[in-house]
C-alpha cells in the first residue's frame, strides 16, 4: 500500500517482465541485494490467490527482510508478496512515521504501542471486520501514482502466524487496519481497484489502462 504523502514515482523502479519465476529458494541465492523488483498491474501473479506458509524457513526469513527493504526502498507502508512476484500468504506493513493518518492498535483487549509493533509480518492472516466501513484515501505499489478513497471497516481483528510458529491476535484500527485490509487483498488476488465505486474507477480508467497495457506489452519481450 502507499500513502499520498510519499508518492511513489512511475519510473522510480522496473517492471518484472519474467512470465515465468524460479522456485523461491533459488531465486533468493542467486539476489545479490535485497532490494526487489515490485510488478505492476497487469501481471498475473497480482491476481493469484497466495499459498499458505506451512513454517518459517530461512528462504522465508530472507524474503521477509527483502520485502521490507523494497517496501522502505519505495516509500510504501505495505508491500505483499504477490507484488513481488510470489504467490504467497505473506505481507509486511509498516507505518511508523505518518503522523497525520494516526493508527490504533489494541493487544488481548488492552491498547498497545504501534510503533513498538511495526514492522508488523503478516503470514497467513485472517481478518475479520469489527465495525461500520468508512472512505479514506489508498494508493498501491503496483499502481504508481494512482491513488483513491477506498471503503474499508474502521477496525478489523487479526490473527497471524508468527515467524516461531505461534498465532497472534490483535485489533487495529486507523491507517493500519486500512494498511492490513489493503494486504490481505493481496494476499487473495484482489485489488483496490475492485474496491472503487463506479465512478472513481471510470474516472480513472485511462490511467489504469495505460498502466495494464505497458505491462503487458514488457511481459510479451
Amino acid at each position: 500500500m502507499a500513502t499520498k504523502r510519499k508518492p511513489v514515482k512511475a519510473g522510480g523502479r522496473k517492471v518484472v517482465t519474467r512470465k515465468s519465476r524460479k522456485p523461491l529458494k533459488r531465486q533468493l541465492k542467486r539476489r545479490k541485494k535485497m532490494v526487489l523488483d515490485i510488478v505492476n498491474f497487469g501481471h498475473p501473479v497480482l491476481r493469484q490467490k497466495g499459498a499458505k506458509i506451512e513454517k518459517v524457513t530461512p528462504e522465508v526469513k530472507q524474503l521477509i527482510d527483502s520485502m521490507l527493504e523494497t517496501m522502505k526502498h519505495a516509500h510504501g507502508v505495505g508491500l505483499a508478496a504477490q507484488q513481488i512476484g510470489q504467490a504467497l500468504q505473506l505481507a509486511v506493513i509498516d507505518v511508523r512515521g505518518i503522523e497525520d493518518r494516526p493508527s490504533t492498535l489494541h493487544l488481548d483487549g488492552e491498547p498497545a504501542d504501534v510503533a513498538a509493533f511495526m514492522p508488523l509480518i503478516l503470514l497467513n492472516p485472517e481478518v475479520k471486520p469489527v465495525n461500520a466501513a468508512v472512505k479514506g484515501p489508498e494508493g498501491c505499489l503496483s499502481f504508481p501514482e494512482i491513488y483513491a478513497d477506498i471503503e474499508r471497516p474502521e477496525s478489523v481483528d487479526v490473527t497471524v502466524m508468527t515467524l516461531d510458529g505461534k498465532t497472534k491476535s490483535f485489533r487495529c484500527g486507523g491507517l493500519l487496519s486500512r494498511a492490513v485490509q489493503h494486504e490481505n487483498d493481496h494476499l487473495n488476488g484482489i485489488l483496490f481497484i475492485d474496491r472503487m465505486d463506479r465512478n472513481t474507477k471510470a474516472e480513472l480508467k485511462p490511467e489504469i489502462d495505460d498502466l495494464q497495457a505497458a505491462t503487458k506489452k514488457k511481459l510479451k519481450k
